[in-house]
C-alpha cells in the first residue's frame, strides 16, 4: 500500500449549517461520506448566496437522507430522495439554491474530492467558498443551456478551505435550476437535488465516482441493444421487397422500424455522452422523430392488412403527424418561453388528442386484420400488439400499468420488454412472408 496511507489516514468531517452549533463527528479515513445534510434551502437566484459568509439562518433545513433501498424510478442510481416538489414547492420551476458548511482536520498534503450529486432536476453550478467548482449546464445562457445530469468528480483545491484552529472549513452551495415548462416541473417528487453529493479522499471518492457510473451505463445498456435489433429486421424487410416489389407494407415497416432504433438509440446518447442539449432532445426525438413514427406505423400496418389503398388512412397519417409535430413544441414551454401558459396547456391538450386519434387508427386496422383470418395475420397482428405497447406507453401509464421494473437492481421499462418481444414475433412474421416466395411454395399457389 503506497506510503501516504500508510498511517491510516484519518479525517473528521463535522457538517455545520450555521444555523446549528452541535457538530457530528465522521469517521471518513479512505472513504467518502454522503452530504446528506442538514442542507440550507431557498427558493431564487442570487450568485451573492454562494459566499461563505452569507447569512442563510433564516431559509428552510433540507435533509437529503435517503430511505434504505432506495433508488430512482429510472435506472435505478441508489439513495434516491424526493425533490423539492414533496417538500411544500409543488409546482415551482426555475433556481434555487442549497448551502452546507462542512468542517474536516487539517490531514496537512492531502486533496479531498466531491463528488457531485447523480440525479439533479435539471442542471447545477456547484460553489466551494464562493470558488465555481464546476457543474452541469452552461450557465452563461438566459435560461441556462441545459443536458443530462451525469457523476461528476471534482478535486477540491487546498486554498479554497478556510483554515480554521481546529481543521478546515468551507461552505458548499449547490445553485440548482429547473426549467419552465419541463416534466419534472409537473412531478410531485421533481425538482432539486435527488441523490445527496459527497465528499472523501481520492481513493473513496474515486471509488464511488466509478460505481455510480457503473449503474448508470448499466442502466442505458438495455437501450443501446435494442437499435441494432431494429435495423437488423429493418433489412431483413427491405431484402423481402425484391420477391413482392408490388406491396408497399416493406418500405413502410423498414421506415418505422428505423425511427424507432433512432428513438432507442438517443436514450443512452442523450444520457452518456451529452451530444445534444435539453432543447434539442425535445425538437429532434419528442417531435420529429415521434411524429414520423407515429405516421409511419400506420402506414406500414394498414399496408400489411390490405388498406393501403384507404385514402382516408394516407389523409389522416400525415395530418395528424403535422398535428404532432406543432403540438408538441408548442406545448413545451422550455420552447417557446414566452408563449402565454394557457395557450401551451391547449396544444397539450391537442397533442393528447392526436395520440388518442392514432391510437383509434391502430384500433381499426387490428380490426381489419382479425377480419382476414389467415394463420400468418395473427402473428402480424401480435406483433402490432407489442409494438403499440412501447408506442402509446403513456397511455397505459395513465391507466395504472406498472411501467418499469428493476430487476438486479438495474431499471427495465415495460416498453424494453414489448420491444424484444416485437422484435421476436416480427422476425417470425417476416419468416412466414419469405416463406409464400419458396418455389415450393409458389407452385403450390399457381397448382391450386
Amino acid at each position: 500500500m503506497r506510503r501516504a496511507f500508510s498511517l491510516s489516514l484519518i479525517v473528521w468531517l463535522s457538517l455545520i449549517a450555521l444555523s446549528v452549533h452541535a457538530a457530528v463527528s465522521i469517521h471518513l479515513g479512505d472513504s467518502v461520506v454522503a452530504l446528506n445534510g442538514p442542507w440550507k434551502f431557498h427558493t431564487g437566484d442570487d450568485l451573492r448566496w454562494a459566499a461563505e459568509g452569507f447569512d442563510d439562518s433564516s431559509w428552510e433545513t433540507f435533509d437529503l437522507t435517503p430511505a434504505s433501498g432506495s433508488h430512482d424510478d429510472d435506472v435505478g442510481l441508489k439513495g434516491y430522495v424526493s425533490g423539492w416538489a414533496a417538500r411544500g414547492h409543488r409546482g415551482y420551476s426555475g433556481f434555487a439554491w442549497y448551502r452546507m458548511t462542512i468542517r474536516v482536520d487539517d490531514t496537512g498534503d492531502n486533496t479531498l474530492y466531491l463528488v457531485g450529486p447523480a440525479d439533479v432536476d435539471s442542471g447545477y453550478q456547484v460553489f466551494f467558498n464562493g470558488h465555481l467548482l464546476g457543474g452541469i449546464g452552461d450557465f452563461t445562457h438566459n435560461p441556462p443551456s441545459l443536458v443530462s445530469i451525469q457523476p461528476r468528480l471534482f478535486a477540491v483545491p487546498r486554498p479554497w478551505w478556510t483554515r480554521n484552529p481546529d481543521g478546515l472549513s468551507a461552505v458548499v452551495a449547490f445553485r440548482v435550476v429547473l426549467p419552465k415548462g419541463s416534466s419534472e416541473s409537473a412531478s410531485a417528487d421533481g425538482g432539486g437535488i435527488h441523490i445527496a453529493p459527497l465528499i472523501g479522499t481520492s481513493r473513496g471518492a474515486g471509488d464511488h465516482y466509478q460505481l455510480e457510473w457503473l449503474q448508470t451505463v448499466e442502466g442505458y445498456a438495455v437501450d443501446a441493444m435494442q437499435p441494432l435489433l431494429f435495423l437488423a429486421l429493418a433489412i431483413m424487410a427491405l431484402c423481402l421487397l425484391p420477391f413482392d416489389s408490388r406491396s408497399r407494407f416493406y418500405p413502410w415497416l423498414a421506415a418505422t422500424l428505423v425511427l424507432i432504433a433512432a428513438a432507442r438509440a438517443n436514450q443512452p446518447l442523450f444520457f452518456l455522452w451529452q451530444f445534444e442539449t435539453i432543447r434539442e432532445f425535445v425538437i429532434w426525438r419528442l417531435s420529429i422523430v415521434d411524429a414520423l413514427t407515429f405516421a409511419a406505423w400506420t402506414m406500414a400496418w394498414s399496408a400489411c392488412f390490405g388498406l393501403q389503398d384507404v385514402r382516408w388512412i394516407k389523409i389522416s397519417g400525415l395530418t395528424l403527424a403535422v398535428a404532432y409535430l406543432f403540438a408538441r413544441l408548442l406545448s413545451t414551454p422550455l420552447l417557446f418561453p414566452s408563449l402565454p401558459s394557457a395557450l401551451s396547456q391547449a396544444f397539450a391538450v391537442i397533442l393528447q388528442c392526436v395520440r388518442y386519434a392514432f391510437l383509434a387508427m391502430s384500433g381499426y386496422i387490428f380490426y381489419r386484420g382479425i377480419l382476414r383470418r389467415d394463420q400468418a395475420s395473427w402473428t402480424a397482428l401480435s406483433a402490432m400488439v407489442l409494438g403499440a405497447i412501447g408506442l402509446f406507453a403513456s397511455e397505459l401509464s395513465r391507466l395504472g400499468v406498472q411501467g418499469i421494473w428493476f430487476p438486479y437492481g438495474v431499471g427495465v421499462s415495460r416498453t424494453e420488454y414489448a420491444y424484444f418481444a416485437f422484435d421476436v414475433v416480427l422476425f417470425i412474421y417476416l419468416l412466414q412472408r419469405l416463406w409464400r416466395f419458396t418455389p415450393s411454395r409458389r407452385l403450390q399457389a399457381r397448382d391450386g
